[in-house]
């Protein structure tokens, strides 16, 4: 008989145990969803305007072989999808290979404020625009020394 009512109440807390849970995730799951809309970004390219510092970390690829890069540059975004380098060294294994100062390219900005960035016979780039075009996270692409493969990744933010 004890074995019984022990599995009958052993039934009934599992049960109840079940139904709190259920409504638990219920309620969280509703308010979660019943909350207002998140901010849609509206970004474009005349947000990026001024001068950037930049800087960044990765790796270039030297015949099968990644030698550890870094850089830090000045970028001047002219807010109508053109860039330029006004001055900067990229730190290859050690060596100033890339003197940046007078490269120039484009760049994209899309609404959801991700875009890209190309250097005019040079590496591509990965760009998200953050906090009103006052900082940018850049991610390399392709291209750049050695076999033109390699990664990098960094920021670049507005200097007042």
């Amino acid at each position: 008989m004890k074995t019984k009512l022990t599995k009958i109440i052993m039934s009934s807390l599992a049960v109840v145990c079940a139904s709190v849970c259920l409504v638990a995730a219920m309620a969280l799951g509703t308010s979660a969803t019943a909350g207002p809309a998140p901010d849609v970004p509206n970004c474009n390219h005349t947000m990026l305007h001024g001068l950037y510092l930049w800087t960044f970390e990765g790796y270039q690829n030297f015949g099968g072989n990644p030698v550890p890069k870094d850089s830090v540059q000045g970028i001047q975004f002219n807010g109508n999808e053109t860039f330029s380098i006004a001055f900067g060294k990229v730190n290859i294994g050690g060596f100033i290979l890339i003197d940046g100062g007078g490269a120039v390219g484009t760049y994209t900005v899309n609404a959801d404020c991700t875009g890209s960035m190309q250097v005019t016979d040079g590496p591509s780039f990965y760009v998200y625009v953050g906090s009103d075009g006052k900082q940018l996270t850049i991610m390399q692409t392709g291209g750049g020394p050695g076999d033109g493969s390699g990664l990098a990744l960094g920021t670049a933010t507005r200097l007042p």
